[in-house]
């Protein structure tokens, strides 16, 4: 029997090593002697537009102001910050890879401490582990959070990711201002094309047919024809009445070939306005459609026109900004690792994992017993 509870004691007292003593002793060493001091650089910054629907909060107090908060531009932001891009700016000509490469943070914090990878994924997925954006929807607040092993790098990293994430919204607002107008210039241009086609068009047939105008030239034809008819009236009435009267009297021929040649120059009249394939009637009816095209690509200009002056007032208008509520700070002060608590909290899941392993073996020593 003595032996019996001396060998359960000394199963529980390897069981408390296992889970309790070693894991606080490794705990004791890493967060004592390894561990290296964490500052954190925390900014906070909302990106507004004056053209966006205002949200809660911080939304209504920025639209009292004249401005809303930005979506599109904000997540375009966040996304930049995070992405590969923003490394390859942070490390230009290595510094992001020295200052967290540094053989003075310890070998388990700095990047590449195992000398297993040095590629640029691997920093990539060693950046993402130190930062970090947090989105606040309710009044689109985001927080960049940088942590670094000085207090220069960390306020450094987190001074330019703000600015390039700022740099990233200006150049959005570029892009869309310059696409903006561009789509307008284009269209008054195609317009100003499609004008001068049609304005050339109608000189063209002008020049070609030899009138300025066929149906006002065709209304000038007309009161000709009306006027010829009078005459005609008026000279058959005094022909009649002369050979009523003095059927002798030498005048008659004279009417005579008058009302023919009156009767002739009417039929030439009409034959101009109307009748034939180069008649005035046929003409307006091409010179109709010609100017029809004419004053519709002009009213597409104007519209054109107008479009492109809207387009660049809309441009002027249409801008968003990224807003520093809080500057990227400068730690003057480690605040990880939170070495107390991380031993305190070794010991106490240890005790809790010793607790349940020996509750499990006392239960499988007595199902054997």
């Amino acid at each position: 029997m003595p032996n019996t509870i001396f060998e359960r004691v000394a199963k529980i007292d390897r069981v408390l090593l296992i889970t309790v003593v070693i894991p606080t002793v490794i705990a004791l060493i890493y967060f004592g002697l390894i561990a290296s001091d964490v500052y954190i650089s925390e900014s906070r910054f909302v990106v507004r537009s004056p053209d966006k629907p205002a949200s809660s909060g911080l939304g209504i107090l920025l639209k009292s102001t004249g401005f809303t908060n930005g979506g599109d531009e904000i997540y375009a932001a966040e996304n930049f910050i995070q992405s590969r891009d923003a490394l390859a700016a942070l490390n230009k000509n290595g510094d992001y890879r020295r200052a967290y490469g540094d053989p003075q943070v310890s070998f388990v914090d700095r990047f590449n401490g195992f000398a297993s990878n040095e590629s640029f994924e691997a920093l990539y997925k060693y950046y993402r582990s130190k930062i970090s954006v947090e989105h606040e929807s309710t009044a689109s607040i985001t927080t960049l959070t940088v942590r670094a092993f000085t207090p220069e790098e960390a306020y450094r990293v987190n001074s330019q990711l703000l600015r390039m994430a700022e740099l990233t919204v200006n150049n959005l607002n570029e892009r869309g201002r310059q696409d903006l107008i561009h789509f307008a210039a284009v269209e008054v241009n195609e317009a100003k094309d499609q004008a001068r086609e049609a304005a050339l068009a109608v000189s063209s047939f002008r020049n070609s047919q030899g009138v300025v105008d066929p149906e006002k030239q065709a209304t000038a034809q007309l009161q000709m024809v009306s006027k010829l008819q009078d005459e005609i009236i008026a000279a058959r009435s005094e022909l009649l009445q002369l050979r009523s009267f003095t059927p002798q009297n030498p005048q008659i021929d004279v009417l005579a070939t008058k009302v023919k040649g009156l009767e002739s120059e009417m039929q030439n009249q009409v034959s101009m306005v109307a009748g034939g394939s180069k008649s005035l009637a046929t003409t307006a009816a091409r010179y109709q459609r010609l100017a029809l095209e004419s004053q519709f690509a002009d009213k597409q200009l104007a519209a054109a026109m107008a479009s492109l002056q809207d387009a660049s007032n809309e441009a002027r208008r249409k801008q968003a900004y990224l807003e520093r509520i809080v500057s990227p700070s400068k730690p003057d002060e480690a605040l990880e690792p939170r070495r107390l608590r991380g031993i305190l909290a070794t010991i106490v899941l240890g005790l809790v994992a010793w607790g349940i392993v020996t509750m499990l073996m006392a239960g499988v020593q007595e199902h054997k017993d």
